[in-house]
């Protein structure tokens, strides 16, 4: 697995959805995924990247993940919302744990411009809700995965799968 992707992926992906607006968005299940992800200008398969993700991620990783409310599963990341996160404009998508934080800089009727800082990776984006179960990011910054800093983008597409989270555990 490239390491590099797998950072880019985790730190810009989970790092974004946070933003999402909390009076606009129904609670449950939410499955973001990726589009026209680039590092330093050259395209990558979101979706085989993962697809590799999926089949080398061990067991124990696998578990890590889940237990801090990360499910990697359908067309990409599934989150579980529950009623109380979704009132409040502080949605836990990212681990804090990880050392991440984002600010919203400025809204604008539906849009919502963000900056995003983790301890290897940071940036700015624009979230766009396109009702209280569709939602679009879109974001660009920089990353250091592999200790060489590169310039990433990303688009991502969260949608409302239902009001039952199933085995998807919500972040505490």
């Amino acid at each position: 697995m490239n390491v590099r992707l797998l950072g880019l992926a985790l730190g810009l992906g989970l790092a974004l959805p946070v933003v999402a607006q909390a009076q606009m968005l129904q609670p449950g299940l939410w499955e973001m995924s990726s589009s026209n992800l680039k590092v330093d200008d050259q395209a990558m398969d979101v979706q085989s990247i993962l697809g590799q993700i999926q089949g080398q991620i061990t067991p124990q990783q696998r578990a890590a993940l889940e237990k801090n409310g990360i499910n990697i599963g359908g067309k990409g990341i599934r989150a579980c919302l529950t009623p109380q996160q979704v009132a409040t404009n502080d949605i836990p998508l990212a681990d804090p744990q990880l050392g991440c934080k984002q600010q919203i800089t400025e809204r604008t009727g539906n849009q919502w411009k963000f900056r995003f800082s983790c301890p290897k990776a940071q940036g700015t984006g624009v979230a766009t809700f396109l009702s209280d179960r569709e939602f679009t990011t879109v974001a660009n910054g920089t990353f250091n995965a592999i200790g060489i800093n590169q310039k990433g983008s990303l688009e991502t597409r969260a949608v409302w799968l239902g009001q039952d989270c199933g085995t998807v555990k919500p972040r505490a």
